[in-house]
Formats: structure tokens, C-alpha cells, sequence
């Protein structure tokens, strides 16, 4: 009973949210720069590049943004970079924004934590910290931030933040270069050091268009055999699924391009003061330099929200569309078009469903569906792949 209760109560709450615009969570990038060079990521710029600082929101202008959010409702937020930690007022922000009762949430490569740092952070204790730890070995961690000595130190910020009892979750990005340490990876935090571990396998093309972290990117088929492999995984996804499964617009009834929370729940901010949609959109921002967040919100944002559909692509009747990473963001970076479907996410999401049994209904031109040029084929790495998960 209780449970129901609880969900009603959670629906509601959603139905508010979305109905009447509340910007409710905020992801605020303090920096591009970051110490570490990994060859992933999607925005990372040199620790040392002064133009950029010199490009970068002051503490001041935070503040004003921190105030603003804040009388607008905002109630959770993500500082993130880059690396937050290369900002030497970063503390600064921080407080300000616990001092605003934000709920906040910091993302780190953990590398420039100290002691001091991490005793700030138990007296001005966060949400929770996120640390990404891309191997088990020093050597395949420094392959992909191609940094020193950089493995050492993010062990150090680790322990450190572990010490002090701080609220912290391990993560991963799985690519070419760490696949073969993900299980020792996961076994570690987990096992040894009693963290809570995940890992996506989605790289995304840089915000600047350029496709080199898809040099590291694995293939769809090495992506779904470790959900096959990962058992507690497999059996979220199958809980997944069977929630969101169905025609994503009927169920909504809507023809808006943006199927996300992005302009009407929540909102993102780069180090620059543009508002957007998402961190990852590369396209229209509002300058909140130049006006206030309300302003942005409710105008630039609630035009951006309704934004519709202004051609129809497989993706519009997909039925799988809750299993595939692509949105108008991924798809700008993949294709330079907000509608384009993204082949790879495509290819992976039927491979997904067909690999779980999930049955995948027409819509449209789709290659991957019963009859399409490139369905025996795929149909041949699903076999192959439920062979090998037995």
C-alpha cells in the first residue's frame, strides 16, 4: 500500500514538473580544462590554457547564477568540468551553492583532491562525488588520461574521500583501451572497497564535432555482450524494458523533437554562462551574461522544449526508442542534424532488444528490422552473442 502510495505521489510529482516548467536540476560546467588529457572525453581543453579561463564565468557571476536557479526552484545541481577542481575558487562556488540549499553533486577526476580538500567536503559534505577510474592498472588508466603519474593520485583522492566517510560512487567509461580490465574493475570497487560501481560503453563525438573519441569507441556487438555478461545488468534492462517499452510518441501523444527533461525540468549552464538544454548540445544557447536565468528559462528554454518534429525517420514510430542513446544532442554531434538517426545507436538498440528477446515492431525504413538489408546480419551476431552468454 504504501508503495502505491508512493508512486502516485511520484507520478503527480512528475506530471507538476513537466506541466509547469520547474527547472527543478541544473548541470553547471565550472571549467573546460582538466588536468588529465583522456582520449575519450568529449570537452576536455589544456589545465593551462588562459584564454579559456579568461573566457570562464567569474565566482561572482556564479554567485548571481546560483542566486537566480535558486528563486526559480532549482533544487538539484552537478558541478561539473572538465575537472571542477582546476578552478582555484572552486571551494568557493561549492560553498555558496550548499549555502543556497542546493542538493549538489560533484563529478571529479579525483586526481587534485587533498586531505584539506576532502576535510572541506566533511564539514560542507555533498550529495554525493562521483570519481571515474578508467582501469584496474596504472598502465591501462594512463593509457587513457595520458598523464603520469595521474593513476597514483586518483587512488589518493579515492582513499582520501573513503576516509572521511564522504558519499562516493566509482564510474566508468568502458572503450578499446580498459575492456579487458571492466570485471576486475567492478570486482575492486565493489568487493574491496564496498563502492558502488557503473560503467557506460557510449562514447559521444567531442562538443566540438570532432569524431576522434569514436577511435576508442567499442562495437555494438562487444557493447551488448557485456550486458549479457553482467547479469544484474542484464535483468535491469529487462525491468527497463518492460516499463518503457511501446511507441515513445503515442504514449506521450506529443511531436516535440526534445523527449527529455531538458527545458522543462532541467537545464544545463557551461563555464561560458550559455544555458542550453543539455551539456552535450552543441547548438542555440541563451547568454546569461546578458540576461537573467529567468529570462532564459522562460523564453529561450520553453521555445527550445517546443521544438517539434519537423520530418519523419524511423526513430519517430521505433518502439525501442527507450533502449537507444540517441537524442537531438547525439545526433547534431554524430550528423550535424538534430533528426538524423545515429546508424551505431540504431544497430545497438535493435541488437539490445533482439539479444533480450524484446520484440521490435516496423517503423519505417529501418535496416535492422524484420526485412531490412542488415537484419540476417544482425540476427547472426545475436546468435553468436546468446551462444557465448549460454
Amino acid at each position: 500500500m504504501e508503495t502505491e502510495k508512493y508512486a502516485d505521489w511520484s507520478q503527480r510529482f512528475q506530471d507538476h514538473v513537466l506541466t509547469k516548467r520547474v527547472p527543478i536540476s541544473g548541470c553547471i560546467e565550472l571549467s573546460r580544462r582538466c588536468n588529465l588529457n583522456c582520449i575519450h572525453c568529449y570537452n576536455n581543453l589544456p589545465a593551462g590554457d588562459k584564454k579559456t579561463r579568461r573566457r570562464e564565468l567569474t565566482y561572482e557571476e556564479y554567485c548571481r547564477i546560483l542566486d537566480q536557479i535558486t528563486d526559480e526552484g532549482c533544487l538539484w545541481t552537478l558541478l561539473t568540468g572538465g575537472e571542477i577542481l582546476v578552478r582555484k575558487d572552486f571551494l568557493d562556488i561549492y560553498t555558496y551553492a550548499k549555502k543556497k540549499g542546493l542538493l549538489v553533486t560533484l563529478f571529479t577526476n579525483g586526481t587534485l583532491i587533498t586531505p584539506e580538500i576532502a576535510d572541506y567536503l566533511t564539514d560542507w559534505r555533498p550529495f554525493s562525488v562521483e570519481i571515474s577510474l578508467y582501469g584496474f592498472t596504472k598502465e591501462t588508466y594512463e593509457a587513457i588520461t595520458r598523464v603520469p603519474g595521474s593513476y597514483e593520485r586518483c587512488m589518493r583522492g579515492i582513499r582520501s574521500l573513503m576516509e572521511r566517510g564522504l558519499p562516493l560512487a566509482l564510474k566508468t567509461m568502458v572503450m578499446t583501451l580498459n575492456k579487458h580490465e571492466l570485471w576486475d574493475m567492478k570486482r575492486f570497487v565493489e568487493e574491496e572497497l564496498g563502492l558502488e560501481f557503473k560503467y557506460d560503453a557510449v562514447l559521444n563525438p567531442r562538443i566540438d564535432f570532432s569524431k576522434a573519441p569514436l577511435s576508442v569507441r567499442l562495437s555494438s556487438r562487444e557493447i551488448v555482450a557485456l550486458d549479457l555478461e553482467d547479469q544484474e545488468r542484464k535483468r535491469e534492462w529487462g525491468r527497463f524494458c518492460d516499463y518503457f517499452d511501446g511507441p515513445f510518441h503515442k504514449r506521450h501523444q506529443t511531436d516535440n523533437l526534445y523527449q527529455c527533461g531538458g527545458g522543462r525540468s532541467a537545464f544545463a549552464i557551461d563555464p561560458y554562462g550559455k544555458l542550453s538544454v543539455c551539456v552535450l548540445w552543441p547548438g542555440a544557447a541563451y547568454d546569461l551574461r546578458e540576461g537573467s536565468f529567468q529570462q532564459g528559462w522562460e523564453k529561450f528554454l520553453f521555445e527550445v522544449s517546443q521544438d517539434k518534429i519537423t520530418r519523419k525517420t524511423k526513430c519517430v514510430a521505433c518502439e525501442i526508442k527507450a533502449m537507444c542513446d540517441t537524442c537531438p544532442a547525439t545526433a547534431e554531434l554524430e550528423s550535424g542534424d538534430a533528426e538524423t538517426p545515429v546508424d551505431f545507436l540504431c544497430e545497438l538498440a535493435h541488437l539490445r532488444a533482439y539479444a533480450f528477446g524484446i520484440h521490435v515492431a516496423p517503423h519505417g525504413e529501418c535496416a535492422y528490422c524484420k526485412g531490412g538489408e542488415k537484419h540476417k546480419e544482425i540476427m547472426e551476431k545475436v546468435k553468436g552473442l546468446l551462444s557465448l552468454s549460454g
